[in-house]
């Protein structure tokens, strides 16, 4: 474990982990990132940033579906799990009230970042400003659960001794709990 959390192939994992959940995908990176973290910090920040070009790349692709094509990339979005319409249409409502800063505030509630991008493309609002938003939307809930995962791991250390199988068993019922709370809010 402790020789994947230093390699390159976690950076490729965490980028392609940061790109299908911006799109696809609707487990967050941050289950991967905290993994990590429990090992070592260094190497969990580094894929934090690889996490996060992975999201850009993601949030870029729905933002240019939802430009092209907004009721393709909403149909699109109500067949992955916890999107619903009713949700799309929230996320619509905030972005006409509170433009762009709603796409830094939402995803830190738990509404997908892919609903952001498609909506403000959808708009045909501009890009540049877009991405710029999306980097602190992105960076700061992967940095903080990285660190808390870590933080809780060197406090558990004496009754862990540092061993992979209990941190990973740890995290496993934590990200569970996680998830059945949140299908349970946001519906499968």
């Amino acid at each position: 474990m402790d020789d994947f959390a230093v390699s390159r192939a976690v950076l490729v994992l965490a980028f392609a982990w940061g790109l299908a959940e911006a799109t696809f995908f609707f487990i967050v990176p941050d289950v991967l990132l905290t993994l990590i973290a429990c090992r070592a910090i260094k190497p969990a920040l580094k894929a934090t940033v690889a996490a996060l070009a992975g999201a850009l790349a993601g949030g870029t692709m729905m933002y240019i579906f939802g430009a092209r094509d907004a009721e393709a990339a909403r149909t699109f979005l109500d067949h992955v799990p916890a999107i619903k319409p009713a949700l799309i249409t929230t996320v619509a409502g905030q972005i006409s009230d509170s433009g762009l800063v709603a796409v830094l505030i939402g995803p830190l509630k738990g509404i997908p970042y892919k609903v952001y991008a498609v909506e403000w493309g959808a708009r045909d609002g501009s890009f540049l400003p877009f991405l710029l938003i999306s980097i602190p939307a992105r960076y700061i809930r992967f940095v903080l659960a990285s660190l808390a995962a870590r933080g809780i791991a060197r406090l558990i250390e004496p009754l862990t001794d540092h061993r992979p199988a209990i941190e990973i068993s740890i995290l496993t019922i934590i990200w569970a709990a996680f998830y059945g709370y949140y299908f349970l809010h946001f519906g499968w």
